[in-house]
């Protein structure tokens, strides 16, 4: 039995859905991730971990899969040939006028899983946003919280907690995922250490800041993708899957203190 949304007809996702379904919306991005990886990383990784999870609990759950969102904040990447990005507005419009469309149907629960850490900051304010506009009950999930966004390091961490961008982990699962796009050949180190040295102005420190990956290094990548295996890629995507799942649960069972009061 199909779970692509997209695969019904108007009167069958209107009779197969009901107000606990849970719409779930990938979202990935279009950027450079170093020599080693493909442009698509982000979109593959969501777009599979998305996949995976409605294909292990869609039927308990009642997950209904929309098609991936592959272009979206990747300007931090902007000046990489081949990244394709939307600018904060733009997104923040798409991401509206998406709410606006699934509203129509019967259920109010969207939840978007996203791939890419730029993305962060602009689906929580579409979250917001949606419910406000469009009565939704909006969600946002992460594979993992990314680490500029305040996810925390790996116990087993050797990226000095700068992996966030083509790094172990990431190129982890696209071996484990699509190892015919990954070349580990062209795979190097770079971790700014004397930014890791740093308390508070850092990834993962309670200082913010803005930058550009070409900030950081010439390649684009931040971490250290050549301790890479497809073992520990298997390993972090069953992970992922579990816990995906387990916080759709409490989506499909979220409601606020005051409803029906």
């Amino acid at each position: 039995m199909t779970r692509r949304l997209g695969d019904l007809s108007a009167p069958a996702a209107i009779a197969r859905l009901d107000e606990r379904s849970v719409l779930v919306q990938p979202v990935g991005a279009i950027e450079q991730h170093g020599p080693h990886l493909p442009l698509a990383t982000d979109l593959l990784i969501a777009q599979g971990l998305a996949e995976a999870v409605v294909d292990a609990r869609g039927e308990e759950l009642d997950l209904w899969l929309l098609p991936p969102l592959a272009y979206s904040k990747s300007d931090e990447h902007a000046w990489a040939p081949g990244t394709i990005w939307l600018s904060a507005t733009t997104l923040l419009a798409v991401l509206d006028d998406i709410g606006r469309s699934v509203a129509t149907l019967p259920t109010r629960r969207l939840a978007f899983l996203n791939g890419h850490g730029g993305n962060t900051q602009l689906l929580a304010v579409a979250n917001r946003e949606l419910r406000l506009h469009h009565g939704l009950l909006t969600f946002l999930l992460h594979p993992s919280v990314p680490r500029d966004s305040g996810g925390a390091a790996p116990a087993d961490d050797t990226e000095l907690g700068m992996g966030v961008h083509g790094g172990r982990d990431e190129t982890s699962l696209m071996l484990h995922l699509h190892p015919e796009l990954v070349d580990l050949a062209l795979a190097e180190r770079s971790v700014p250490e004397e930014m890791a040295a740093r308390s508070r102005v850092r990834f993962g420190g309670d200082v913010p800041f803005g930058w550009s990956s070409r900030d950081i290094a010439a390649s684009g990548v931040v971490g250290d993708p050549t301790q890479a295996t497809a073992a520990r890629g298997a390993e972090r995507f069953a992970g992922m899957v579990a816990s995906v799942g387990d916080a759709l649960a409490e989506v499909r069972d979220f409601r606020f203190p005051t409803e029906g009061a």
